[in-house]
């Protein structure tokens, strides 16, 4: 089994799928890199569909590496464009960053957000 990164986001504000979250994912560096953080490298765009998924793995099979990576949502750009809650207070998180290590490249990272306009939170989905 080849191993992949995937994501789903979620809106709780409507309580349903996040159509149109633009998500940027970048590669830090090898596990135990030091110039990780200073030079980091866009492996890819992608905007989810009206299931709130990508249509295909960001990341899988001979391109994944062991490292540390970054899902980086659009959350601000979704909420201003009327796609998630009419009823939007403050919005405190414009860009969420999800940074996390990958180890075992035969293993499937699925990384899920649920997003509201006054927080988030994530997991190790399935």
């Amino acid at each position: 089994m080849s191993g992949r990164i995937t994501t789903h986001v979620l809106d709780l504000s409507v309580g349903g799928p996040a159509a149109g979250v633009a998500i940027e994912l970048w590669f830090f560096g090898e596990l135990g890199g030091i110039d990780a953080a200073r030079d980091p490298l866009l492996l890819g765009t992608f905007v989810t569909n009206r299931d709130g998924r990508v249509d295909r793995p960001l990341l899988e099979g001979d391109a994944m590496k062991p490292g540390v990576y970054e899902l980086a949502f659009a959350a601000g750009d979704y909420f201003r464009s009327g796609n998630g809650s009419r009823l939007l207070p403050e919005l405190l998180f414009d860009r969420i960053p999800i940074r996390f290590r990958l180890r075992d490249c035969r293993s499937h990272y699925h990384v899920p957000l649920l997003v509201a306009p006054g927080g988030y939170s994530t997991y190790r989905g399935s």
